[in-house]
C-alpha cells in the first residue's frame, strides 16, 4: 500500500527553496516529500502545464464584523471563507473587534464563535478599540501568550480610533506582550476638518472622497506613527499603503534600521481615483480608506514591490452590497460622501489579479509573487512554517494555477456575500484550477467543496521576526 496519501506529480513547483519540474507529496496532511519520480500516491493529480503553488495567506480580511456606520458586512465566514478558497487562498487573518467600553478578551470568544463556521483555516488581530488598563494589563497578555499575536489599531474612524497617547500605551503593552501592532494610518482630525469644507460647498459625490482624504492625511499619519513605533522599539506593520508619499516613509524607516513593515492590495495596483467619478452611484461601488489614488501612485507601489519596501499584498476584503438599504445605500442614492460606506470585497480576486498584472506582464517574477501573498504575509503574522510555503513538514495548502489562462472576472466567479465585485469585466491571465487545505480539495476549479466548520483557528507561537531591535533613541530603555 502507498505511503502517500496523494501524489500532485508533473507541475512546475514554488518551493521554499527553488522553482521546478517537482512531484510533490502528501499524508496526514501535509508534505511529507518534494521530488522527482515519487511513488504512486493512493491519489495522483496531473499538473502538467500548471503551477503548483503554496496556498494563499491573506493577512487582512474582514468578515462578520459591524461596520461604524452600522452598515451590514456582506460576508459572514461561511461565504467569505468560500470566496478565499475560490480565489487560492488557505489561510486568512481578520479582525476580533473589542467595543468600546467592553472587555476584548469577551469580543475575541465571540468572535470565535462566529468563526466556527469558517471553510478554511484562519488566525485574529486584535482589534484594540478601547485601550483600558483592564485591556493592556491583564487582557492582552493573555489573549497573545494563548496564540493571537498581531494587535490591529485605527488612527481614524470615530468608533475606533486612537489618540497618541492611547497609541503610545497600546503599543507598549503590545511590545511587552510579544505581539506585532498593525495600523490604519489616516490622520482623524485632518479628515473631518476637510470633510465639512467640502460639504459646505456642495462637494459631495462619490469621487469627493478622495479629497476628504488625500495622500497628505496618510502621509501624515505614516509617519507620525512609524515615529511613536521607533521610540518605543516596538515593531510595526502599516496596512493598505495606497500611494508613494505613504510608503517613501516607510522606506525611510526601514533605512533607519526601523523594524516597519509594509502591505499594499489589489485594489491600490488596478484602480484608481477616476473609478469613484464613474456615473450616477456607480462610484461608490470604489470607494475604500485609504481613497484611491492616481496611476502614478499606482506605479509607485510597483517599485516598492520590487524593492521589497512593500512586502505583503493583502485584499483588505471588506465586503457591502452596492444595491441594499443596509450597504452602500444606506443612506441613499444622493447620500454625501462622508454617508457612503467605505469598503470593497476582494478575497478572490487577489491571486489572479497580482498574478496577471505582476507576473504575466513582466513587473515582477514568480518567486516575488509567492512571497507577496503566501511566505511573507506566513512568516510575518507567526503562521511559519506551517503555512505559506512549499515545504517537507508544511500543511499541505497547494494551490494549481493555470498561468495562461485567460477569464474575465465576474460577480459570480468571487463566491462572496456582496452583490459585485469592482474587478467586473477585467481580463486576467492566470487563474486557480484547484485548491487544496491540508491535502484535502476545498475548489475544484468551479465549485467550492470545502464544508462550513472544516477550518481551523490558528494559535501562534512567539517568533523572532517581530522581536524588539533593543535599540532606542536614548541610552535610556523605557521597559527595563
Amino acid at each position: 500500500m502507498s505511503e502517500f496519501d496523494l501524489v500532485i506529480r508533473g507541475g512546475t513547483a514554488v518551493t521554499a527553496s527553488e522553482i521546478g519540474a517537482f512531484d510533490i507529496a502528501i499524508a496526514g496532511g501535509l508534505v511529507v516529500a518534494i521530488g522527482a519520480g515519487l511513488p504512486r500516491g493512493k491519489e495522483e493529480v496531473d499538473a502538467q502545464g500548471l503551477l503548483v503553488l503554496p496556498g494563499g495567506v491573506d493577512s487582512h480580511v474582514h468578515l462578520d464584523q459591524p461596520f461604524s456606520s452600522g452598515a451590514d458586512i456582506a460576508d459572514g465566514f461561511d461565504s467569505g471563507t468560500a470566496s478565499a478558497a475560490a480565489g487560492g487562498t488557505t489561510t486568512i487573518v481578520c479582525h476580533a473587534p473589542q467595543i468600546r467600553g467592553g472587555s476584548l478578551a469577551g469580543a475575541v470568544a465571540a468572535y470565535a464563535e462566529k468563526a466556527k463556521q469558517a471553510r478554511i483555516d484562519h488566525a485574529f488581530h486584535l482589534l484594540v478599540n478601547d485601550p483600558t488598563p483592564e485591556v493592556l494589563e491583564r487582557e492582552l497578555p493573555a489573549l497573545v501568550e494563548a496564540g493571537h499575536r498581531s494587535v490591529k489599531i485605527f488612527m481614524t474612524y470615530d468608533s475606533n480610533r486612537l489618540g497618541d497617547a492611547q497609541i503610545l500605551q497600546t503599543l507598549a503593552a503590545a511590545r511587552r506582550a510579544g505581539a506585532l501592532v498593525c495600523v490604519h494610518a489616516e490622520h482623524h482630525e485632518l479628515i473631518t476638518w476637510l470633510t465639512q469644507a467640502l460639504l459646505a460647498a456642495g462637494q459631495t459625490a462619490p469621487r469627493h472622497l478622495a479629497w476628504a482624504k488625500p495622500m497628505v492625511v496618510e502621509r501624515e499619519a505614516t509617519h507620525r506613527i512609524l515615529a511613536l513605533a521607533e521610540a518605543l522599539d516596538t515593531p510595526i506593520q502599516i496596512f493598505h499603503v495606497s500611494g508613494r508619499q505613504s510608503g517613501e516613509e516607510v522606506e525611510r524607516a526601514q533605512a533607519r534600521g526601523q523594524k516597519a513593515w509594509a502591505e499594499t492590495c489589489t485594489q491600490y495596483l488596478v484602480l484608481d481615483e477616476a473609478d469613484m467619478d464613474r456615473p450616477g452611484f456607480e462610484g461608490a461601488k470604489f470607494m475604500i480608506s485609504p481613497a484611491l489614488r492616481s496611476a502614478a501612485d499606482r506605479e509607485a507601489l510597483w517599485r516598492f514591490l520590487r524593492d521589497g519596501v512593500i512586502d505583503i499584498v493583502s485584499s483588505d476584503h471588506s465586503p457591502l452590497r452596492h444595491d441594499d438599504p443596509r450597504g452602500k445605500k444606506q443612506h441613499g442614492e444622493n447620500a454625501p460622501f462622508n454617508k457612503i460606506p467605505n469598503g470593497v470585497p476582494g478575497l478572490a480576486a487577489r491571486l489572479p489579479i497580482l498574478y496577471s498584472e505582476g507576473v504575466a506582464k513582466g513587473r515582477i517574477d514568480l518567486r516575488r509573487f509567492v512571497d507577496l501573498v503566501a511566505t511573507n504575509p506566513a512568516r510575518r503574522f507567526g503562521l511559519a512554517p506551517r503555512k505559506g510555503a512549499l515545504a517537507v513538514g508544511a500543511d499541505a495548502d497547494i494551490v494549481l494555477f493555470d498561468p495562461n489562462r485567460r477569464v474575465t472576472l465576474t460577480k459570480a466567479m468571487q463566491h462572496h456575500g456582496s452583490d459585485y465585485t469592482p474587478y467586473e469585466g477585467m481580463e486576467v491571465q492566470g487563474y486557480p484550477t484547484a485548491t487544496y487545505q491540508r491535502g484535502r480539495l476545498v475548489f475544484d476549479g468551479e465549485r467550492v467543496l470545502a464544508q462550513p466548520g472544516q477550518g481551523q483557528l490558528l494559535a501562534r507561537g512567539p517568533y523572532a521576526e517581530i522581536a524588539p531591535t533593543g535599540g532606542f533613541p536614548t541610552p535610556f530603555d523605557p521597559f527595563r
